[in-house]
């Protein structure tokens, strides 16, 4: 938050203000994509039923279908990340 309040020349409060009111957001509208430009987009997806394994018996268990959030990082992002240090 120091670097943001620095560049953004707002105080800590401000961006922490700021922040927590972009997560309330990314909350209430994830069910229709929220998107982060540069960063990524935080989705809800259904995931199918599906056949699974106990790791402790070996026993074959029906895992239920469920939706789960996931968040997909934009490519700008993993780029920058990830770069090659001779470039």
């Amino acid at each position: 938050m120091n670097r943001l309040s620095e560049k953004m020349g707002m105080t800590k409060k401000q961006v922490a203000l700021f922040l927590d009111e972009l997560a309330g957001l990314a909350y209430k509208e994830a069910r229709n994509g929220f998107t982060i430009p540069g960063v990524g987009k935080l989705v809800v997806v259904d995931r199918k039923a599906r056949m699974g394994r106990n790791p402790a018996t070996g026993q074959p268990i029906s895992i239920p279908a469920k939706r789960v959030l996931k968040f997909r990082i934009a490519k700008q992002a993993k780029d920058a990340v990830l770069a090659k240090r001779g470039k």
